[in-house]
């Protein structure tokens, strides 16, 4: 085992701490990563609220970039010194859901052993990689099916935003409501992934592209990603943008919150569909306007990690990037020390930032 610093959670609650952790080296299929830049999530956030399942200390985050420092005997699709991007579908590539091009479904995830030598330790107490990639580190060591080769020329603290954000709120777009040109579409919630929906609608060629947040400096963020209008979340929000478009073609929820999910479809114009992207806590329950919904044939659907098999997606949409068509720019609103981890879910939380990412000085 090496040492490295990693950001660990060890409970509900608590503030991340850094720590000096021992991490193996690679076997079989695994893949040791030097991470240069990993975006923070308000996924990674509901493990600190309490929100999701805790299960024991962990490494948070899983929007990594980084540089392959050492592989696997059994790895064959990557290769020391290859730039990839690390993302949380991690899969098998045999399941039915694997083979029919759904393997962010994947029903059979590859998992180590039970017994098994842990391989990330803080003294002589392992800890958990959340999402399979735990990237608040220096180091990531994960199966070669949790990343993706990118081109050499994308710049890594933007490339990190492709294993979550990117993929989900394009993926979103693309893949889980098929977004056609000349629809409307409603994003509830702008902040990460909500600003990359909001791309997506826009490279798919919506004729408007409503952004709905309580936040005036992420609708202004909106507005310069695409969003043809700005309307104040709260309980108006509904009436505002039914009032502005006649109701949309597609409302697309990145919150995760039961109020919003039940505006989404309240937004919906005949034929319309709500899309859930937003993580929701275990207790959430939305009631569902039945007979609006058959009257008007309403359909809502959830998206997991934006419909995407990313493998095929990560790299396309960092083509898109280097042609000039997707902005990740404007999207790193700040870049962080490991040791600025807190303040920066702080500054998230807030609503001041559309992302921040921890970057590594090697």
């Amino acid at each position: 085992m090496s040492a490295m610093k990693a950001g660990v959670l060890h409970c509900p609650g608590a503030p991340i701490e850094i720590h000096t952790v021992s991490i193996d080296a690679p076997k079989g299929h695994e893949v040791l990563v030097r991470v240069a830049a990993s975006g923070l999530c308000h996924s990674d956030w509901h493990f600190i609220s309490g929100d999701l399942p805790f299960g024991g200390p962990r490494v948070l985050g899983h929007e990594v970039a980084g540089v392959v420092e050492a592989v696997g005997d059994d790895v064959a699709r990557l290769r020391v010194g290859d730039p990839v991007v690390a993302c949380a579908s991690l899969f098998c590539g045999s399941c039915d859901q694997c083979v029919s091009g759904s393997s962010q479904r994947c029903v059979d995830r590859p998992r180590r052993g039970v017994g098994e030598r842990a391989r990330l330790m803080l003294g002589g107490d392992a800890l958990i990689q959340s999402s399979e990639v735990g990237g608040f580190a220096e180091q990531i060591l994960v199966h070669e099916n949790s990343l993706v080769a990118i081109p050499r020329d994308m710049p890594l603290d933007r490339a990190a935003l492709l294993g979550c954000s990117v993929v989900t709120g394009l993926g979103s777009v693309f893949n889980s409501a098929q977004v056609r040109a000349g629809q409307r579409v409603a994003v509830i919630g702008c902040g990460g992934v909500g600003l990359n929906v909001i791309q997506g609608a826009q490279i798919a060629g919506a004729s408007r592209i409503v952004a709905v947040d309580l936040s005036p400096a992420k609708l202004e963020l909106a507005r310069a990603l695409g969003a043809t209008d700005l309307i104040q979340g709260g309980p108006d929000a509904v009436e505002a943008v039914r009032d502005a478009t006649g109701g949309v073609d597609h409302a697309i929820e990145v919150i995760g919150r039961a109020e919003t999910i039940a505006q989404a479809i309240r937004m919906l114009r005949p034929g319309g569909m709500a899309t859930i992207v937003g993580v929701a806590s275990g207790e959430a329950r939305v009631p569902l306007p039945v007979q609006d919904m058959l009257r008007h044939e309403w359909r809502v659907q959830g998206a997991l990690m934006g419909s995407s098999p990313f493998t095929r997606d990560i790299p396309a949409y960092a083509g898109m990037y280097l042609d000039g068509r997707l902005d990740l720019d404007l999207l790193v609103s700040e870049r962080i020390a490991l040791d600025e981890v807190n303040a920066g879910f702080a500054r998230m939380l807030g609503g001041s930032v559309a992302r921040s990412v921890i970057v590594f000085d090697s």
